[in-house]
């Protein structure tokens, strides 16, 4: 998210920088894996700060669990939670920069599982004497993860405007972004 807003703070000095908020000490970025998210729906709760929590979508059940927590979390004062429209973060990601970036040929919808998709192309794509299929369920799991920050970091940064917003046609991007810097500006 901070990268994704330098980009979009470039092209609209409305939308907040939450790279510098966060560097200035008005928000706090904590991230948090999806199993952990019904330890973390109430943990902040007593400082009585503003809150907002970013789930991903997911594929039922999960999608389910997630709702109800949003529905919890908002009937707090000073706290929004949104459930993103597409499976995850990586689902809003141009494929034409992964392909850039990565020099690996990727397509994938809306609701795939991006990371998985973007670590077994980026695996085969080296010199491999073992199919992905075949690699143990934590060698796989070790390589998504690292996709993923990958994918979160190297590839957001080379992302722009116009891809965001072909990612993105509705903007709710930006009405995250817009829902931050109201929730940091009601302290």
């Amino acid at each position: 998210m901070r990268r994704i807003s330098l980009i979009l703070n470039a092209h609209n000095r409305e939308l907040p920088n939450l790279a510098a908020m966060e560097n200035q000490g008005e928000i706090i970025f904590v991230p948090f894996g999806g199993n952990n998210l019904p330890s973390w729906t109430h943990r902040f709760a007593a400082l009585g700060k503003p809150e907002f929590l970013l789930l991903d979508h997911e594929i039922p059940p999960e999608a389910e669990r997630r709702q109800e927590a949003v529905e919890m979390i908002n009937q707090r004062p000073g706290c929004l939670a949104k459930i993103t429209q597409k499976r995850s973060l990586e689902n809003y990601l141009h494929p034409r920069v992964i392909q850039q970036v990565g020099k690996i040929d990727v397509a994938f919808g809306d609701f795939d599982p991006v990371g998985t998709i973007v670590a077994k192309k980026l695996y085969e794509s080296g010199i491999v004497d073992k199919p992905w299929e075949l690699l143990s369920r934590r060698s796989q799991s070790r390589m998504i993860s690292r996709t993923k920050r990958w994918l979160n970091s190297a590839v957001v940064s080379q992302m722009t405007v116009d891809l965001i917003e072909q990612r993105d046609p509705d903007g709710e991007i930006a009405s995250w972004l817009t829902a931050i810097g109201q929730l940091a500006q009601s302290i």
